[in-house]
């Protein structure tokens, strides 16, 4: 058996199990990873998260090379134990953790920049919160027809990168909405190879206040189910309304989830686009745990 130290936290009720694993010794099974992340038998999270030093994985001595400030990185798996690129709330609460374990120290104001496998990610320590930035956005993955339990006719989806894929579906309403039963996948068609996740969204009435648009969202995550909050689901569904919203679009939306509320923002770049998600963490508790070998 072994023996690991976690922390359980969240963003906007979007839960994750973490572990520091500093000089990359103790990586944990996909068996064991799945343990920890079920809710009848394990602690129960959306994902689990190891912090270790970027040196000490191929991935993270690749980011080195042009990030050489790179120090730490994001090991993130989804609640089944496969591998993730990113995770918009897992990142704020991989810093926050980082700082309560006296990994780092950062104070408001200032920037880290972490590793992740879609990339290095800068995030932003605020008065309350955090804000990452998630790099460039891209409308990848085509305009899939998808299928969900509860909603009665096939919707087109709007493919979308922010690092990991997604499929954002526009509804008529909040009853829509909140009929939906995202227990089990939505069907996309056609499928993607590596599988997206898939955010229901409506739109506010009016859209826009105050230059600062507002939409309401759920969403299943590949390999986790539907989550509270999701933070790079928040971007993709932002990013797909401002789409269809054409030019006059604001850049700053209000983002309502499950577990809380999630604020993006559309940032000018030279080579493109890049896009801003800001929101709470928190740590909950933290113990030991015996986890079979």
């Amino acid at each position: 058996m072994t023996t690991l130290r976690f922390a359980k936290g969240h963003g906007t009720g979007n839960d994750f199990v973490l572990h520091a694993d500093p000089d990359g010794e103790r990586p944990l099974t996909t068996d064991q990873n799945a343990a920890l992340a079920d809710r009848r038998f394990g602690i129960g999270a959306d994902g689990v998260i190891r912090a270790v030093r970027s040196m000490h994985l191929p991935e993270g001595r690749e980011l080195l090379r042009d990030e050489p400030d790179c120090e730490w990185f994001m090991d993130y798996v989804n609640a089944d134990g496969s591998v993730a690129e990113m995770c918009g709330n897992g990142i704020r609460v991989f810093v926050h953790f980082l700082l309560a374990e006296a990994l780092i120290t950062l104070a408001p104001g200032q920037t880290i920049a972490i590793g992740t496998r879609a990339g290095v990610r800068r995030v932003h320590r605020l008065e309350s919160g955090y804000a990452a930035d998630l790099g460039r956005w891209g409308l990848d993955g085509g305009e899939p027809l998808v299928r969900a339990s509860g909603l009665p006719v096939a919707r087109p989806g709007l493919g979308i990168s922010v690092g990991n894929p997604h499929v954002v579906v526009a509804l008529a309403s909040d009853d829509e909405l909140d009929a939906l039963d995202l227990a089990s996948p939505p069907a996309l068609d056609p499928s993607p190879i590596a599988g997206a996740n898939v955010e229901f969204v409506v739109p506010a009435d009016p859209l826009v206040v105050d230059g600062v648009g507002s939409i309401r969202m759920r969403v299943h995550e590949r390999g986790s189910g539907e989550t509270l909050s999701c933070g790079t689901g928040a971007v993709a569904a932002a990013l797909a309304v401002r789409h269809w919203a054409g030019s006059a679009a604001p850049d700053e939306w209000s983002v309502a989830v499950p577990g809380g509320m999630l604020g993006v923002r559309v940032l000018p770049g030279p080579a493109g686009e890049r896009v801003e998600l800001s929101g709470p963490a928190q740590l909950v508790y933290r113990g030991e745990i015996e986890l079979a070998d």
